[in-house]
């Protein structure tokens, strides 16, 4: 079902150009935009081929997975009824939420995740910097097979979802109509998202709903310009630097460490943790002056 995304490809190739052209024609607009600059876009574009490739190799394994969790589980959801299908939206839509949340608030999920915000501009291109390192997101969607959906089934509302999410990641749609931002996930939404900001980190993180983000207190409207990027910079567009930077320096941590619970603390809790300072030493017993009254 993954497929499915590969015959969109040319459909985000052909709007890719399009969005460029559109920043051509139009370089004055009353909106101050970042548009396109060369080296990003290529970048972007590396990234997105090699996601594909690592992608297809990794999605083998993932399907063996996911028909055994579906082989043993005693749930079965009827493929022939309606119902089943706005289950799966909602479920994917949530497990996506979750997923989304997780590789930002844990270090060693965004080492992974950072891949896709490491770009200072947003445009379609944006969408296809994609992680080299998609096992990070194979056990919120293994609950779903348990749940009785099958394998093809979570492959398809995943494609859905992704293809839904390219069309996010642009400058040129301003604000759609109250309804549709109140509900839905909107390039104003994930523009906040992609921001640098301190009020916009970690926030937004809906696939197609943002209700999800309504309800879990991490909706924020788009309001003061947004500053695209991460909070320090890679400054680089080499491919193989920008898929693995976050593990280079998350290993550097783990490995300047002194305990085992910094180890893991580095690891588990957000990416811009530290340790705290060490506890002061406990006093020599032998070391206290005895000519001291003694405390009641």
């Amino acid at each position: 079902m993954h497929d499915i995304v590969l015959y969109a490809a040319p459909a985000f190739l052909f709007l890719l150009v399009c969005e460029w052209v559109s920043f051509r024609i139009a370089s004055h607009e009353s909106r101050d935009l970042v548009g396109f600059e060369a080296k990003d876009t290529a970048t972007s574009l590396s990234m997105g081929a090699g996601s594909v490739v690592i992608g297809a190799v990794w999605g083998i394994a993932v399907i063996f997975l996911y028909a055994g969790l579906y082989a043993i589980t005693p749930l079965r959801m009827p493929t022939d009824a309606w119902w089943t299908y706005v289950l799966l939206f909602l479920a994917d839509d949530l497990a996506y939420y979750w997923y989304h949340r997780v590789s930002h608030e844990v270090r060693v999920f965004w080492a992974s995740h950072v891949v896709h915000h490491s770009s200072t501009h947003y445009n379609l291109s944006t969408a296809l910097r994609q992680s080299w390192v998609p096992m990070t997101q194979l056990p919120f969607w293994a609950l779903l097979a348990l749940l009785g959906f099958p394998p093809w089934m979570i492959f398809l509302q995943q494609s859905v979802s992704l293809i839904y999410q390219f069309g996010l990641h642009t400058e040129k749609i301003d604000r759609l109509p109250r309804p549709v931002e109140y509900v839905m996930n909107t390039p104003s939404h994930h523009r906040v998202h992609h921001g640098a900001n301190e009020q916009y980190l970690d926030r937004n993180y809906g696939g197609i709903l943002i209700i999800w983000d309504r309800i879990f207190g991490t909706f924020i409207p788009e309001e003061e310009r947004v500053v695209y990027g991460l909070t320090k910079n890679i400054e680089t567009h080499h491919p193989v630097r920008v898929a693995f930077h976050e593990y280079g320096a998350l290993w550097s941590d783990v490995r300047g460490a002194h305990t085992w619970r910094d180890r893991f603390g580095h690891m588990l809790h957000g990416p811009g943790w530290t340790p705290g300072p060490p506890a002061p030493p406990a006093a020599d017993p032998e070391s206290l002056d005895r000519s001291s009254p003694a405390r009641p």
